[in-house]
């Protein structure tokens, strides 16, 4: 049997993305290979988020995006507003009325999605 263990990110340098993405996700970083690949953990990710050196990342959209859903407690707006204040910009809400989501970019440019409550 496998089990999916850790998504990678493809960056130019790893540690001030990965310590971006512990502060979001009340995680940390849990190892640093001397800034060429670092790993996060957080509390509600279930697997861990490694952040990798390469010269030339892969420019346009990627292929692969990370999704979260945001518990019901949490105002969407309040969300939006505190996850562009920390760096992410806000690409819009997209879906339908009883399935939508906002589409955001990391500091790197990394498109990722906060869902809403299901």
């Amino acid at each position: 049997m496998i089990r999916l263990g850790m998504v990678t990110i493809d960056t130019a340098d790893p540690r001030p993305l990965a310590a971006w993405w512990a502060e979001r996700l009340g995680g940390e970083i849990v190892h640093d290979a001397d800034g060429w690949f670092c790993m996060v953990r957080a509390p509600e990710v279930p697997v861990a988020l490694g952040f990798q050196k390469v010269e030339d990342p892969t420019p346009g959209k990627n292929r692969v995006h990370l999704d979260f859903d945001r518990t019901p407690d949490v105002d969407r707006d309040a969300m939006v507003a505190e996850w562009t204040a920390a760096g992410a910009t806000h690409l819009g809400r997209r879906g339908e009325s009883d399935f939508s989501w906002d589409t955001f970019t990391d500091p790197d440019g990394n498109e990722f999605c906060i869902g809403d409550p299901h």
